[in-house]
């Protein structure tokens, strides 16, 4: 018990203790230092500039990218151009900190023409505006089937379903006027 309390060991003590917070200072310094600590970039508006541009400005403001997501398009923008940013413009980061932004794809996505021959006009319309489509012109032609489908046509040509076109193409219709052909 007496050891506790001699002069070796509480020098001892006091030089282990100050040996511990010298480590400390040095460990948080070093710390400070490769966390770029107080070290911040502002990001800046990426919003509907294009891919290329915007890879420049991120490189020159010591920050990186990733493109997180694009599927879908928004005609509002142009194509290849950035739609939204995480973290949002003008918000403070460290460098080298990564940028995540989602792009405006180059089109629509094409998607496959549903099968609407020998079906209504109404149901051939709710068909085609589910999957994304619009309806075009509607031609009749002598078929007895008054308001059937006999044809599908996309820019004055004959397709068939299954056949893949960009999402909101304008698909013209081919009816029957209910008058027996000759």
């Amino acid at each position: 018990m007496r050891f506790f309390f001699s002069r070796t060991f509480i020098f001892h003590l006091t030089l282990a203790f100050a040996g511990f917070i010298f480590f400390c200072y040095l460990l948080l310094a070093f710390l400070k230092f490769f966390t770029y600590h107080n070290n911040l970039e502002e990001v800046p508006n990426l919003t509907g500039v294009l891919i290329d541009d915007a890879k420049k400005t991120i490189i020159d403001n010591k920050l990186r990218f990733e493109v997180l997501d694009s599927s879908k398009f928004t005609p509002n923008f142009s194509p290849l151009s950035v739609l939204d940013q995480i973290p949002k413009p003008g918000d403070y980061v460290k460098k080298n900190r990564k940028i995540y932004l989602t792009i405006n794809p180059s089109g629509y996505r094409k998607v496959s023409i549903p099968n609407v021959i020998q079906i209504t006009k109404r149901n051939a319309e709710t068909k085609l505006k589910s999957v994304g489509f619009e309806l075009g012109d509607i031609f009749y032609r002598d078929n007895i089937g008054k308001n059937m489908v006999l044809e599908i046509r996309f820019n004055d040509k004959k397709i068939l379903p299954g056949y893949l076109l960009p999402k909101t193409s304008k698909i013209d219709l081919v009816l029957g006027n209910g008058k027996k052909s000759k």
